[in-house]
């Protein structure tokens, strides 16, 4: 197990975070706290191990447990691993509505995982998540910075196809 001495910010990053903890009052620096557990789980291996969580609560003088929550509200932070393609499929009102549970049941069919899990050969993580702000294309999935909207399986499994074919060439996922 990593310990917290042993997490530290490359300097352009640690002087990144400094610059972000400047915009707020003396003692209000927790309200970095977002942008900076962005960066470190970028820069940590694409999630925020519990060291790396009490790192950052040491950078902005808090209280583990504060980062903690915030972390785990939030499913844009990842607290385990995940594969180097993550899918992110939207499971709320409108989402649901226009058929997401066939989606997310076709997906773990298909990679052969259950939501939260990781394929074996570490390319595929699927999640499902609350709303991804894409209502009137449901149902949506995000993959890294890319939503994919109006989902059909067809347009699921061509997706899946797309993503394999681009992480061989190392372009996508």
């Amino acid at each position: 197990m990593t310990s917290t001495e042993d997490i530290t910010f490359n300097p352009e990053s640690l002087e990144k975070v400094k610059e972000l903890m400047k915009r707020y009052p003396e003692g209000r620096h927790k309200s970095a706290i977002i942008p900076i557990l962005h960066m470190a789980q970028a820069e940590f291996g694409g999630w925020l191990s519990v060291p790396t969580m009490d790192y950052v609560a040491r950078l902005l003088n808090i209280q583990p447990i504060e980062v903690y929550e915030v972390a785990s509200f939030y499913s844009m932070f990842n607290l385990q691993p995940v594969g180097k393609c993550l899918i992110e499929v939207c499971r709320t009102s409108s989402c649901w509505l226009c058929g997401a549970e066939d989606i997310i049941d076709h997906l773990e069919k298909t990679l052969g995982i259950s939501v939260g899990e990781t394929t074996p050969d570490g390319r595929f993580t699927l999640k499902a998540v609350e709303c991804l702000g894409s209502c009137g294309t449901a149902p949506m999935m995000q993959v890294g910075a890319d939503f994919h909207e109006n989902l059909t399986i067809k347009k699921v499994d061509e997706l899946l196809e797309k993503f394999r074919v681009e992480d061989k060439q190392s372009r996508y996922c």
